[in-house]
């Protein structure tokens, strides 16, 4: 490359320096945004013009002179004018370019005017052809080459004598075109990134709304959830009863129900008793909880002391309306103080444990069925458990006995034994303490994976 087409290069490379950290300083404005959207108010508006004016009378002042021609980065200025705002704008600051070069005369005067002008006004066509928006890099970089050599094109086909136009465009024209391409490529990136700025941006709050209403939401579900579990448990003569849900979530699939029976005419002295687990976590699992425990509330009322067709008719319900697969373990019986009986169903949950204080050993009221919403046929049977002065009836969900800790070892079946076996003795609200304390310290900082849910019948 001759030295002093390099020269004049390294020379509009610094005049470009400038330009871009004025129009830097300007992207950081607070009119800026209002450009970005594509409507700049009319004050906006003057005052781009009057900028971008100014950086293209800049641009040629800064100019190196040569054979009566200068080679500079005029249009630079009118051309990002243009491309920012639009038509008006570029043709603004275009003419603001074009009226300072006619001043400085020349055998190119009127070329290089023209161009400035045409620099403007096609930077806005793009604009507008962009939907008012910024082209992109990529346009904007190829509009400074083609400009550029328009530029070059008119100079060959006005200016005259004819040799001197050619010798001035063989010289001025790589640097120019060169030089108004690294600024416009240089601007471009600039904007492109506060543009990706503020589309993150929006997708954050966009984000943080979708989230913040969804946190609503969940809020909303869990305190219907709770709604739904028991704030003061029913009691009858002769047991005291305790129950307690610790969801893994906001909401979960976890519940338990104690359900008076005295509409019908069994007296007074017969409740039914509840607990449950659905698949899954979450709102769907809270949907189907929902679903499930009203229906099986319905029923337990309905067939009072046959809880085996109680749970048949419930699981058909929730098998046909079951259609994600999902499936609820379900442990359901009526308390007779009377008798001193539950009769009960085991619809796949975990086995309840007995504590016979009889002989201080514990026994297991295995399933008589399978989970409900597995099958809409399935059948049912009951058992009748006695529950003497002393004993102790544990309903729990796995989340206690799969409840992990930082190895991934589970709490399982015989530790829970363990602190049974240790605090047969207390009150159940406090057999329950103890319980939910135990799985609690033996998951430390773990995180709780499942919902948690126990309940305590104590025959006094």
């Amino acid at each position: 490359m001759d030295t002093s087409i390099l020269s004049s290069l390294l020379v509009l490379l610094q005049l470009i320096c400038v330009i871009i950290v004025v129009a830097y300083l300007l992207t950081r404005s607070r009119i800026f945004p209002e450009i970005l959207d594509g409507h700049p108010t009319f004050k906006t508006q003057v005052i781009l013009i009057l900028l971008f004016g100014a950086l293209s009378i800049y641009g040629t002042l800064s100019g190196i002179d040569f054979l009566g021609a200068r080679i500079n980065v005029r249009d630079l200025g009118p051309m990002l004018a243009g491309l920012l705002a639009g038509p008006w704008v570029g043709l603004g600051a275009g003419l603001i370019g074009a009226a300072h070069r006619l001043t400085l005369g020349g055998f190119t005067v009127y070329s290089c005017s023209i161009a400035t002008v045409f620099a403007g006004l096609f930077g806005g066509l793009i604009w507008l052809h962009q939907k008012r928006k910024f082209a992109g890099t990529t346009i904007a970089v190829l509009f400074a080459i083609l400009m550029e050599g328009f530029h070059m094109a008119l100079t060959l086909a006005v200016c005259q004598p004819l040799d001197q136009a050619i010798a001035v465009v063989s010289m001025v024209s790589l640097p120019m075109i060169l030089a108004n391409a690294a600024g416009m490529f240089v601007f471009a990136s600039m904007v492109e990134n506060i543009q990706n700025e503020r589309k993150m941006q929006a997708e954050r709050d966009t984000l943080m709304r979708e989230i913040e209403r969804k946190n609503t939401e969940l809020a909303i579900a869990a305190e219907i959830q709770q709604s739904f579990l028991p704030d003061t448990i029913a009691q009858i003569e002769g047991y005291e009863i305790v129950g307690k849900s610790v969801m893994a979530k906001e909401v979960g699939g976890d519940f338990f129900d104690v359900i008076p029976l005295e509409v019908l005419p069994l007296g007074k002295d017969q409740i039914g008793i509840m607990i449950a687990d659905v698949s899954g976590k979450g709102i769907p699992a809270a949907l189907f909880m929902a679903l499930s425990r009203i229906v099986v509330r319905v029923n337990a009322t309905w067939y009072g002391r046959r809880p085996a067709a109680a749970i048949r008719d419930a699981n058909t319900i929730i098998s046909n309306d079951s259609k994600s697969g999902m499936f609820v373990t379900l442990f359901y019986g009526y308390l007779d103080s009377g008798s001193r009986t539950l009769t009960y169903v085991n619809a796949g949950h975990n086995p309840p444990i007995h504590y016979r204080a009889l002989d201080g050993t514990l026994a297991e009221l295995a399933a008589t069925g399978i989970a409900m919403g597995v099958l809409d046929n399935a059948e049912y049977t009951q058992e009748t458990v006695q529950l003497n002065q002393g004993d102790i009836l544990i309903l729990y969900t796995d989340g206690i006995t799969e409840a992990e800790n930082a190895k991934q070892e589970m709490f399982d079946l015989e530790r829970l034994e363990k602190v049974i076996l240790a605090s047969h003795n207390l009150p159940a609200k406090e057999m329950s303490t103890e319980i939910l304390n135990a799985v609690r310290e033996f998951c430390g900082e773990y995180p709780q994976s499942d919902d948690i849910t126990l309940m305590i019948i104590r025959s006094l």
